[in-house]
């Protein structure tokens, strides 16, 4: 009596799976590297730089060339700044102040700004031009 295994191994390598593991890796890497590109927006040569930035919830301070403060529009001296721009974010804490200041403003006044917004835990984005 003869008796014959059905279970006869294979040398085949089955490689569906390998490529799939690859395929899932080039996505992977198409993903990350689109993603590394866009978080490296900001030029050495502000205030220029690519994208726009548009919030409908957003406060806009902006800073002349002849340092005149303005929030929305409102000319404001800088000794009432911090007070109003207070009670502004106050009124809706989900409000982001845009910061738009000429090439030609010392970069003090736009320090000034920036450290009222970190003292108060006001979200800030410097807005610049886009090319």
């Amino acid at each position: 009596m003869k008796f014959r295994g059905q279970n006869k191994i294979s040398n085949d390598f089955n490689l569906s799976s390998m490529t799939d593991i690859v395929f899932l890796l080039l996505i992977f890497f198409m993903i990350a590297s689109t993603l590394a590109k866009e978080l490296d927006t900001i030029e050495v040569t502000l205030p220029s730089a690519k994208g726009k930035t548009e919030n409908r919830k957003s406060i806009t301070v902006t800073i002349n060339n002849k340092n005149n403060f303005f929030i929305d529009g409102e000319a404001i001296s800088k000794d009432l700044f911090e007070k109003k721009l207070i009670d502004l974010v106050s009124l809706d804490k989900k409000k982001i102040v845009v910061l738009k200041s000429e090439k030609t403003v010392p970069l003090e006044e736009v320090v000034f700004i920036m450290n009222i917004a970190n003292q108060n835990a006001i979200k800030i984005i410097l807005a610049v031009e886009s090319n």
